[in-house]
């Protein structure tokens, strides 16, 4: 599986013999490969206009392009505002709460990205193809496809060392520009043009991973509430900054803490586990209907709601668990 930025062919289809003979390498002789486009086909071509698009198909005759169109700005951060409106507001009536749910459309954008990084881990898996996933700039929805497809495929990618490798890898070095699309939460008045949920929608497709796969991931909900939290807020450098440029020229390294290093304390890590783990080494196929997509109770209706008796019972698992 490969990632990059769209083709830069313009409105004059400019070409790169470079960017050819790379995806040509790539496949052996007789292969095929896909290419996972997460822009509407109409996206894309609109982008030429600006020195951007997609690659043709006479440059690229052994690549089949696919598009998987994902939002990725001012849609899906007001998606988030208004179902974290929605979840606090607790004078409303079941009928107006369902109304509101499927208005704000979140869980649509939860599908459509599984189903996209479905679509990857299926074109590697069963295919035994090469995947190249892009959208415009390669740090948004590109990283959301990638990592979601290495976790439904990559039994280490599920385990907690192998996560925090994947989200160092797929969105910390690969340039999700953090400090740009967390720069507010759901909660700010303020509109920021930059701002966008998309690792916020990584990390709740993971917890629907963690849902209908309940002993397959060596980590729990506490650790995707925790990157959550520190993703918008944080006493850590490890989220700071837009790419790995800035966070040299700002000694984020030299100056700042790791979360990792504090996650990985024999103290802490235990926080972190889910005691119903048992090493799966297949390949984990997410549902997709929408009777199967939930909302993430966990995160959104953290602030109305006690998490008491959950954390009661998780601990009497541990206990149960440790008294085997």
């Amino acid at each position: 599986m490969l990632r990059s930025s769209q083709p830069l062919t313009g409105p004059n289809r400019k070409r790169c013999r470079e960017d050819e003979m790379l995806l040509g390498t790539v496949l052996d002789e007789g292969e095929r490969g896909f290419i996972i486009d997460t822009r509407s086909a109409q996206a894309a071509k609109q982008a030429r206009m600006t020195g951007g698009g997609t690659e043709p198909k006479s440059s690229y005759p052994r690549w089949r392009r696919l598009h998987r169109p994902l939002e990725r700005g001012r849609p899906l951060q007001e998606s988030f505002i208004k179902l974290v409106e929605a979840c606090n507001d607790t004078s409303i009536n079941m009928d107006r709460w369902l109304s509101r749910l499927e208005s704000c459309r979140w869980l649509s954008h939860v599908k459509a990205a599984l189903s996209t990084a479905c679509l990857a881990a299926q074109c590697m898996d069963r295919e035994e193809a090469s995947v190249l996933v892009h959208g415009a700039e390669g740090t948004d929805t590109t990283l959301l496809v990638t990592a979601l497809a290495q976790v439904i495929l990559d039994p280490f990618c599920r385990t907690l060392v192998g996560f925090q490798g994947l989200l160092e890898r797929e969105w910390i070095e690969a340039g999700h520009p953090f400090h740009l699309r967390c720069a507010r939460s759901a909660y700010s008045h303020a509109r920021l043009k930059q701002e966008a949920p998309l690792f916020l929608l990584f990390l709740d497709c993971v917890w629907q991973l963690s849902r209908q796969f309940p002993f397959s991931l060596e980590f729990g909900e506490h650790l995707l509430l925790t990157l959550f939290d520190n993703a918008y807020a944080s006493d850590y450098g490890t989220f700071l900054c837009n790419n790995e440029k800035e966070r040299c020229l700002c000694k984020v390294k030299e100056s700042t803490h790791s979360l990792w290093a504090w996650l990985n304390q024999p103290g802490e890590k235990k926080k972190y586990l889910n005691p119903l783990y048992s090493h799966n080494a297949l390949v984990i196929w997410p549902s997709v209907e929408p009777q199967s997509i939930q909302l993430w109770q966990g995160l959104f209706f953290r602030w109305i709601r006690s998490s008491q008796y959950l954390d009661e019972a998780w601990a009497e698992i541990e206990r149960l668990v440790e008294g085997n």
